[in-house]
């Protein structure tokens, strides 16, 4: 539709990156790039891979679990912090949960200073699948965190006491805003915005401000939401979706009063990671406003085009690879950046023709 150029080709930024998980961008050029088996590195905009950065909290690396994203202060030219999520091991137990980290990246570039955990997720359990882990940073200041529901404990996205299953709104030193929904109410933890989610593993500010995530079901099911402060997201009462092997979820209803509906979903599953929204006009006039996402199981770029709130189309992209596609970001340049899973992960440059 509209005005888009050709195709537009994936150039390699850097490679030999192992099964990366996260890119955030610095005022430089360069990147900070997370690494799941638990390292972050500094790349250079020449592509060169900096040594993994020291000063690390111990993390439960394993299965979907490890250090996982990185979120790049939007002052951090002034401040020098950025903010990673990972699999965080219980002291002396099997056991581990998603927590949020903040530190401040040391002049030098080489390792981690005033390293502070500002949320860590309760309960822990013993499980090595759906931690979420996506940071947003909100107009506002505030930070969103989506959290998965372990697998094992799918039950508990729909209470209130815990943070399985759920989408955080936490201030940058850990606090709940007061404007948070839950602040205040008996048996509700105050940094919940929404709840009912499985496993978010993308999630970005659309053009308006306002939070987009997306969140894998079970066998079908995928879904986008537009997470509304308070809301149930119906996880896993409702669900498009199915069981692995077949086999309904709980009674095998797609709608309930009270829960709400998905924007869009997919089935059978794509199995999406990372997520942006296109605000630049470097592609041409007919992809800005699109988003883009992800595809782990298949292996290709998702642009969707939207109208009115609405996804109206779908193009599959950069299939001739079908490299396992972990996060898309838009950099500075108004360009978009990939990561793809593997042992040899690369970070790749969308290139307009």
């Amino acid at each position: 539709m509209g005005l888009a150029m050709a195709a537009p080709r994936p150039e390699v930024v850097a490679s030999g990156l192992e099964n990366p998980w996260g890119v955030g961008f610095l005022p430089d050029g360069r990147f900070l790039v997370t690494e799941k088996s638990g390292r972050i590195r500094v790349v250079g905009a020449d592509g060169k891979l900096g040594a993994p950065l020291a000063g690390l909290p111990a993390i439960a690396s394993g299965g979907q679990g490890g250090l996982l994203d990185v979120l790049v202060d939007s002052a951090f030219a002034r401040n020098r912090t950025f903010y990673f999520c990972y699999s965080e091991p219980e002291a002396g137990g099997s056991a581990n949960g998603t927590a949020l980290a903040r530190a401040q990246l040391s002049s030098d570039g080489s390792r981690l200073e005033g390293l502070k955990v500002i949320f860590s997720q309760r309960p822990k359990v013993a499980s090595r699948n759906h931690f979420g882990c996506r940071i947003v940073e909100a107009k506002d200041g505030s930070l969103f965190l989506t959290l998965g529901d372990r697998f094992s404990r799918k039950e508990d996205a729909q209470k209130l006491d815990n943070h399985v299953g759920k989408l955080l709104r936490i201030a940058k030193d850990g606090s709940a805003p007061a404007d948070n929904p839950f602040v205040g109410r008996a048996g509700a933890l105050p940094e919940i915005w929404s709840y009912g989610h499985r496993n978010g593993q993308g999630a970005a500010l659309a053009p308006d401000g306002k939070l987009w995530m997306h969140e894998h079901g079970p066998q079908g099911g995928d879904e986008i939401n537009i997470p509304e402060a308070g809301r149930n997201y119906g996880w896993p009462v409702i669900t498009y979706g199915e069981n692995y092997g077949g086999g309904k979820v709980g009674d095998g209803i797609t709608r309930k009063e009270g829960m709400e509906q998905p924007l869009h979903y997919w089935a059978p599953s794509i199995a999406p990671s990372g997520m942006a929204f296109l605000t630049s006009d470097r592609y041409g006039a007919g992809w800005k406003g699109n988003l883009f996402v992800g595809s782990l199981k298949f292996g290709y770029l998702d642009r969707i085009e939207l109208k009115g709130g609405k996804v109206v189309a779908e193009h599959k992209m950069l299939e001739e690879g079908r490299a396992r596609i972990r996060d898309v970001k838009q950099g500075p340049d108004g360009l978009l950046y990939i990561l793809t899973d593997e042992s040899d992960g690369k970070l790749l440059r969308l290139r307009p023709n």
